[in-house]
């Protein structure tokens, strides 16, 4: 660290504390060439998430976004908050194990309908029909035909 005073590059740290949120830390320095004492403050430089949306816009990731979309899909159905949670978790898992911290939105969608679709098959349709923009009747019902093939047989 530079010394603010006479430009040397060397100190030693003498005291170090964290803000109570936890995100800053302060440290109290001394320069070893004139001995005067200057604080800096550290903080993470941390790089927003971003959503790639259709059109090739980028926008910052919104967990509460997220989450409101699939509290509209799974309305009065018994899904639980939790389960919702861990479905925002997995797309906030698929940003963090991107080097590029980008997600498309059609790599959200994804994530989310396959979640539902274990959790719960009308809150799936309901997500389903925005996501994928369903024009009419004919398109619920051609996602309702793909989930009971792919029902597995009871017995």
């Amino acid at each position: 660290m530079m010394c603010p005073f006479c430009g040397h590059n060397g100190d030693k740290v003498i005291d170090s504390r964290e803000s109570k949120e936890g995100n800053v830390t302060r440290r109290r320095r001394e320069c070893l060439a004139c001995t005067r004492r200057f604080t800096t403050y550290e903080r993470i430089d941390e790089i927003p998430f971003m959503v790639v949306k259709k059109d090739g816009r980028r926008e910052a990731f919104d967990r509460q976004k997220v989450l409101g979309g699939l509290l509209k899909a799974s309305e009065k159905r018994p899904i639980s908050m939790s389960a919702m949670a861990e479905a925002v978790d997995a797309v906030e898992a698929a940003l963090v194990a991107n080097p590029d911290r980008e997600i498309t939105t059609a790599e959200v969608g994804e994530i989310l309908m396959e979640r539902l679709k274990s959790i719960d098959k009308i809150a799936y349709v309901r997500f389903a029909s925005v996501y994928r923009n369903f024009q009419d009747e004919d398109d619920f019902l051609q996602e309702i035909s793909r989930l009971l093939r792919k029902k597995e047989p009871v017995g």
